[in-house]
C-alpha cells in the first residue's frame, strides 16, 4: 500500500467527516470513494478509531500550519484576527460542509478516547493562537487573552454551525458581522 492510497483515505475521510461526523465514517464507504477494497483500509488504520484519530489530527495539524501561514504573510496581528473567520468559511463554501473537529465534538460521547484529545487539540490549537493575536494586538490584557479566545472560538464554530443548519452562508457573514460590531471581533 502506498503513502498516497493513505493519503486518499484520509481525503476521503475528511470530507465524510465534515459532512456526517465520525459516526458517518464507514470503512466499506470509504473504500468506493476511493477505489480500493475495504480490507485495504485497515492496512493503514487498523480500527476505525485510529482512522478517526489520524484525520482529526490531521485536520487540526492543517489548521495549524493555516493560521500560521495567515501570520506569515502579515505581521499584523490585528489583520489576523479579522481574516480568522474565513478558515470556518471555506468549509461552509465546500458543500456546506462543518469544521470536522466541531462536527465530532458535538459526538463527543460517543468518540474513542484517541479522538477525543485530537478533538481537544483542534480547539486548543485555535484558542492558543487567538490568545497569542489578541495579546500582541495589546486588544485585552495577558490575563484576559485566553478567555476572549475561547469566546471567539466558540462564537465562530458556533455561525458555521447555524449557517450550515440553514444552507445559508449569507447567514454566517451577517453572524461574523455581528460580532465584529460589539467588538468580540476586531473591526
Amino acid at each position: 500500500m502506498s503513502s498516497s492510497s493513505r493519503e486518499a483515505i484520509l481525503a476521503a475521510a475528511k470530507r465524510t467527516a465534515q459532512a456526517h461526523g465520525y459516526a458517518g465514517l464507514n470503512f466499506r464507504d470509504l473504500a468506493d470513494e476511493v477505489g480500493i477494497k475495504a480490507a485495504s483500509i485497515y492496512y493503514h488504520f487498523p480500527s476505525k478509531a485510529d482512522l478517526g484519530a489520524a484525520v482529526a489530527r490531521r485536520y487540526w495539524e492543517d489548521t495549524a500550519s493555516a493560521l500560521e501561514s495567515m501570520l506569515a504573510e502579515t505581521s499584523d496581528p490585528v489583520r489576523c484576527l479579522r481574516r480568522y473567520p474565513e478558515v470556518f468559511r471555506k468549509a461552509l463554501a465546500t458543500g456546506n460542509r462543518m469544521c470536522l473537529c466541531s462536527f465530532m465534538a458535538a459526538e463527543y460521547d460517543d468518540l474513542p478516547e484517541a479522538v477525543k484529545q485530537e478533538v481537544q487539540a483542534f480547539a486548543d490549537v485555535n484558542v492558543a493562537w487567538l490568545s497569542r493575536l489578541l495579546s500582541a494586538a495589546a486588544l485585552v490584557s495577558d490575563g484576559e487573552s485566553e478567555q476572549r479566545a475561547r469566546a471567539i472560538f466558540a462564537a465562530v464554530a458556533g455561525a458555521q454551525l447555524i449557517a450550515r443548519s440553514r444552507s445559508d452562508i449569507a447567514l454566517y457573514d451577517s453572524l461574523i458581522d455581528s460580532y465584529r460590531a460589539v467588538a468580540l471581533l476586531p473591526a
